[in-house]
């Protein structure tokens, strides 16, 4: 069985693959799934001595058809991993290039000289509602003024920021 339907098997999935080489490994990997698979009920497993069987046949058409369909699945949930692709290269994300780099760290430069410039009770109260995290609430609280006026002061502080920041994308708040 296995010379009889190799080269058959092989062209009909070499179609569907586009890739002979893919339709190897396919036709490989099939034959091996089919020979090592248990026998159902004491019957022999399939071999090449035997006797070719329509339903041994279909068995292996259709084993080789969904490994292939599965590959292509993968291929498609994944289509950057394929290491096929001839001029397959890793490029660090565009965060490690030195050029971001120095352009972030003059960017938050920036923005801290910017904060640094804020009023006092403005700073102190921008400054722990972005970087400590605290609700409008509790910053009344420790400030020992309004919800009003925290809230007044945190605008003021973004309006500054973005206001420093001309050429950032006004749809993206970092401060």
């Amino acid at each position: 069985m296995l010379e009889r339907y190799y080269q058959e098997l092989l062209r009909l999935i070499s179609r569907s693959t586009g890739c002979r080489d893919k339709a190897q490994d396919v036709v490989q990997e099939a034959y091996a799934r089919i020979l090592a698979r248990k026998p159902l009920g004491g019957a022999a497993p399939l071999q090449g001595s035997m006797a070719p069987d329509s339903g041994q046949r279909a068995l292996l058409y259709v084993t080789a058809k969904n490994i292939a369909i599965d590959e292509q699945r993968l291929r498609q949930r994944r289509p950057h991993d394929d290491i096929d692709t001839p001029h397959f290269q890793l490029r660090a994300p565009r965060a490690d290039e030195p050029e971001q780099r120095l352009h972030d760290r003059q960017t938050m430069e920036r923005l801290l000289a910017i904060i640094e410039a804020l009023p006092p009770r403005c700073r102190q109260a921008f400054a722990l509602y972005k970087f400590e995290g605290m609700s409008q609430i509790e910053i009344a609280a420790q400030m020992d003024i309004s919800v009003n006026m925290v809230e007044k002061h945190i605008i003021n502080g973004m309006l500054a920021c973005k206001k420093g920041m001309p050429e950032r994308d006004t749809g993206k708040d970092r401060a």
